[in-house]
This record gives structure tokens, sequence and C-alpha cells, in this order.
């Protein structure tokens, strides 16, 4: 049901037969499956879009599992593939981190596979920075102390350890969320930091595998923003998207749609960055 309202919604979208289209029937449909969305309060943009592409990602795997019919072989499933059965979701935005554990009391390294859809980035400062600041924080070494210490087979016990990631698969759309959100005591509070991030040309080589740049250069060029205004309870969300075709950028506020210089689409609001 779900995967059909997204389908009419697109279809919609792409006659260009209205002025603007509302969402409201795969809003509907969608709210009946997780009713935190179907109320009126404030919903947070990252969790609904992460909500959306799993409903689409498990509707799309049973239908597919049902045309082939086919069942997967132990043998099969161990080879260490990031979905057991893939779906255009997949194909579209997951991607696969690799982290590097090294025990600091041995030395020795392990390695621990982990997908993503969203990667969701530090801001690491309260005035500005930059995206590649933002991307440098999240894949700086770390160390695992105290309560997040590893347990190491080598030493045969909980040891401190160092630990970094690497993108091993480069996913067609990469998704960043900004973690304008946080933490202070028991507040919680929003960054509004000014994030710059290019239009084009972002080179995630220097986060990469060896192997994944020596198939690919991982450069991507940006194609739609979701911008939040406001606080945490009285919030405003808006959308820029690059058209496919005329790659004009356009904005999307409720039922005002509209065009945008490139200069434009950078702003201090971004939440949500699609690549």
């Amino acid at each position: 049901e779900a995967v059909t309202a997204f389908g009419c919604l697109v279809s919609d979208m792409w006659l260009g037969e209205l002025a603007c289209v509302s969402p409201e029937g795969f809003h509907s449909v969608l709210g009946k499956r997780y009713p935190a969305f179907s109320k009126s309060a404030q919903q947070d943009a990252q969790e609904f879009l992460i909500c959306v592409l799993n409903e689409l990602h498990e509707a799309l795997k049973k239908v597919r599992a049902q045309r082939k019919r086919k069942c997967v072989t132990d043998a099969k499933a161990s080879q260490g593939s990031v979905s057991e059965t893939p779906t255009i979701i997949t194909e579209l935005f997951e991607g696969q981190l690799s982290y590097h554990i090294t025990c600091l009391e041995c030395k020795t390294t392990s390695q621990r596979p982990e997908s993503f859809t969203v990667l969701s980035l530090p801001i690491p400062s309260k005035s500005a920075c930059s995206l590649q600041d933002c991307l440098e924080c999240f894949f700086q070494q770390d160390t695992l102390t105290w309560n997040n210490q590893i347990h190491c087979s080598w030493c045969g016990g909980k040891q401190d350890a160092a630990v970094k990631a690497t993108i091993t698969k480069a996913p067609p759309i990469m998704i960043f969320h900004l973690k304008r959100f946080e933490w202070q005591g028991k507040q919680k509070r929003k960054l509004s930091t000014d994030v710059w991030y290019p239009l084009g040309d972002l080179d995630l080589s220097a986060y990469s595998s060896e192997e994944l740049q020596r198939c690919r250069r991982a450069q991507y060029g940006l194609c739609a923003v979701v911008n939040h205004s406001g606080f945490l309870d009285d919030g405003h969300y808006t959308a820029f998207c690059k058209h496919s075709v005329s790659t004009n950028w356009y904005s999307f506020d409720d039922a005002q749609i509209s065009k945008l210089s490139d200069s434009s689409v950078q702003t201090n609001t971004a939440y949500l960055l699609f690549y």
C-alpha cells in the first residue's frame, strides 16, 4: 500500500498537471504504519526519511521475493552481501562502512562492517564550519575506553581500543544528516551553525578504502537539501531540489514552489543533504 501511494505521488509530481501536489495520500498510508507521523506534532525529518526508506525497501523486498520464489541458501547468505534481498532503495541509498578496531594492548586489528543509508555527521563548531570539517570529525580515529572497551580475543579480556571508519561501498546517492540537535546536560538544544557545503565536486576519496578508490573516484554533486528553520518545538521544514533534466534549483515551501538561484542553495538551516 505504501509503495503504491508513493508511486502515485511521484507520478503526479512528474505529470506536471497541477501547480503543486500534496502528499496527503502517502502521508495517510504511512501514518497507519507509523502512528507518530500521523499526528500534527513536530517530528524529525531524518527519522521520517529512514522510516520511508525502510518501508519502501521492506515492501519491495517482499514483492521481489514473491516473484523469484527462491530460497537464499546459507552459502549465499554468508558471502557478506550488504543486503540479503536488494531493492531499488538499497541500490540507490545503501553504503557500507568498515570499522578498523585496534587493541591498544596487543595491537591486534579487526574489522567490523556496518551498512548505512544516512550518515549522521557531528558539527564541530558553534559558529561556522564546512561539510568537510563535519566529515573529518566523523571519520577521525577515536579511542574506546571505560564502558566502551572492547573484548580482545587475543588478550583474553577487556582493553582500550582505537577505532577508525572508512567507506568500503559508496552508494549512488549519499545522504548526510547534520546533527543540529544535541543534549547539553538535561536540556536539548538546536545548533544554528552555518555549515558550508559544496554544490559539486564533493570528494570522499580521503574517507574511502583503497579498494574503493581504485574502483571509482567517489565524487558527488548536491541534488537536494532539507532545511529546518525555527526551534525544537516550533519549526518548519522546506526543501531545495535540483531538477534532474533542466538542472535548475527549486524551493519547496508547502504549496509555494519557486525557482532558486545556485547561490541561494547555501543556507544555515540545512539539515539533510543529498549528494
